[in-house]
């Protein structure tokens, strides 16, 4: 009897499927290319990890559910390339009574065991083991081998200046190259472990005696090496070579894009180099492209901001706009937005840079200013494609600002950014930029200010009693803290789930200004700010720090965040 018939009916006599469903897997193996294992899990008529576990008794094999990855002896996997084993899903595990236990995901690769019999000295044992927990193995088993602090180690002087000639190709996984360069080697460990690590941003600066590597996570900054200044040199060409620079200009700044893939994942890299008296400074910004974007309802708006925002976004003309610093979520909660109202009905376009992320049904246009293509220049190019909601990356100008206004008074729905620090902040600075303010006041439909704020880790939060001035700071008394409160609030401490750090992801803090008839006449009279921001407090509008407050009450982050995030905030109503 065949390996597969032998299966089949061991299936069978154990009651886990019956003749049909054996029957209707083979068939459907049979046109898909696709042997029984694999059939009868596409074909759902057993659960992948039942069929393991009777694989692995069928031929004799040992089989683990889970494995601690603390154990496994990473001197063995360090014979073999890592591509080698994430291809055929192969890992060595330890060595017991003279046999190297190897964990396999088919039991049946007898090419890759045999390749495998090669490379690592020792008569092996394969152990059948769950193709997620192998892989998770893996990726935890290359972190540990391949971090940037310890490739940085292993470099000498004479390898210095070996940079590659070819660019990397977004088709290859870095942590699946075996190229034996060692500056190379650094660049594509540096690269995995900001993905691995969440960061937003690598810096790379050079300095009279070092090279300071920063990531920043949760919009901190976080050294995580320091070369020796003769890296310098080969990294930047390295890193320029990916982003199709000039490795000989060193005097001017320059742009570029890197797309790479790090564990499956597609990343898009904005590459930035500028002269220094040290040498070139270098910034890349990582953007995942296969991040999901998040819903409207979950990027933390409180219940009254939610309904508000929802009603704004649904009005067919108008200008919302969303405010706050660089780096602050303005682009996903416009994209959030779009997704809301994107339906085969409404045309919208929009006009970015750079295109964070591609949105299904809506067309995206990217700013080019080298040959004329400006927010304003793509704003009146749109404006000719019957848009009935149009998006503006960022009103940059009194011309931007003044043909987004035109649009939203002609019956289209504009959605844009602005630099500054709050809500009411924007109308004063759109009135600084040239624009009317009867046409400020006409126009605008809400504007949103908001921050991110990094969120407590859930493993090392602990519970803590506020001072008062901490009180007296977020706007609450000890009376109203311990009313509305069980009487403490929560700060994180670090561990190694959050590195070290106490927090863990971000989430948004927001001001809403819903312009009524009240605000709109204060606008008209061309009256400040604080005065509009005061009226608007008074009629139930919700602050940037009373928005943090709630979060804090909540136990979604400490009062130390809030603080840090909303200084100017605090300022402003002094």
């Amino acid at each position: 009897m065949s390996y597969a018939a032998e299966l089949g009916q061991m299936l069978m006599d154990r009651g886990l499927i019956n003749f049909d469903q054996l029957e209707s897997a083979r068939a459907h193996g049979q046109e898909k290319g696709l042997r029984l294992p694999e059939a009868l899990v596409a074909t759902r008529a057993v659960d992948g990890l039942t069929l393991k576990r009777l694989q692995a008794e069928q031929l004799g094999m040992m089989f683990h559910e889970t494995l601690d990855v603390e154990s496994i002896d990473t001197d063995l996997s360090a014979q073999m390339p890592i591509a080698f084993a994430r291809s055929q899903l192969i890992l060595p595990l330890w060595r017991k009574q003279d046999r190297i236990h190897v964990g396999v995901v088919d039991p049946l690769n007898v090419t890759g065991l045999d390749s495998l019999r090669l490379m690592i000295d020792g008569p092996i044992e394969p152990v059948v083991v769950p193709e997620s927990v192998l892989v998770d193995a893996l990726n935890k088993i290359f972190d540990r081998r391949a971090g940037a602090s310890q490739v940085m180690g292993e470099i000498h002087d004479e390898d210095i200046g070996l940079t590659g000639e070819n660019i990397q190709d977004i088709d290859t996984d870095i942590i699946d190259t075996d190229d034996e360069a060692p500056i190379i080697r650094l660049v594509n460990a540096l690269l995995a472990q900001a993905v691995k690590e969440r960061a937003s941003d690598i810096h790379i600066e050079p300095f009279e005696r070092h090279l300071a590597v920063r990531f920043r996570v949760d919009g901190v900054l976080y050294e995580i090496i320091q070369p020796p200044r003769r890296f310098a040199a080969s990294i930047s060409s390295r890193i320029k070579v990916m982003g199709g620079l000039d490795i000989a200009e060193k005097r001017i700044p320059q742009d570029g894009r890197i797309k790479i893939k790090v564990a499956g994942r597609d990343i898009d890299i904005r590459l930035s180099t500028v002269p220094t008296n040290h040498g070139e400074r270098i910034v890349m910004r990582l953007l995942d492209k296969t991040a999901v974007l998040k819903d409207l309802e979950y990027i933390g708006m409180g219940a009254g901001v939610l309904v508000a925002m929802n009603e704004m976004i649904t009005k067919s003309y108008g200008i919302i706009l969303v405010t706050g610093p660089t780096g602050s979520g303005k682009t996903t909660t416009l994209y959030a937005c779009l997704a809301k109202i994107n339906s085969p009905t409404r045309n919208i376009i929009t006009v970015e840079d750079p295109v964070e992320y591609q949105l299904q049904g809506i067309g995206q246009i990217q700013v080019h200013a080298k040959v004329g293509l400006t927010f304003s220049a793509g704003l009146r190019a749109i404006l000719r494609q019957d848009p009935d909601i149009v998006m503006v990356g960022e009103i940059r100008d009194r011309e931007t600002a003044e043909i987004a206004i035109q649009a939203s008074l002609t019956g289209h729905l504009v959605f844009s950014t602005l630099h500054t620090n709050d809500a009411c902040g924007a109308i004063t600075r759109l009135v600084d930029m040239g624009v009317e303010p009867f046409l400020v006041a006409s126009s605008c439909v809400g504007i949103m200010a908001q921050r991110l704020i990094r969120t407590l880790c859930a493993h090392c939060r602990k519970a803590v009693v506020p001072t008062e001035t901490e009180l007296r700071q977020l706007g609450y008394t000890r009376e109203r803290f311990v009313q509305d409160t069980p009487g403490h609030v929560y700060a994180g401490q670090g561990c190694q789930e959050c590195l070290d750090t106490g927090y863990q992801g971000r989430s948004g803090i927001y001001e809403l200004l819903v312009i009524d008839d009240e605000i709109r006449t204060l606008i008209m009279d061309n009256v400040d700010s604080n005065s509009i921001k005061k009226r608007a407090i008074g009629r139930g509008m919700t602050t940037l720090r009373d928005d943090g407050a709630r979060k804090v009450m909540l136990g979604l982050t400490s009062i130390a965040e809030i603080l840090r995030v909303t200084q100017d905030d605090m300022l402003a109503l002094e």
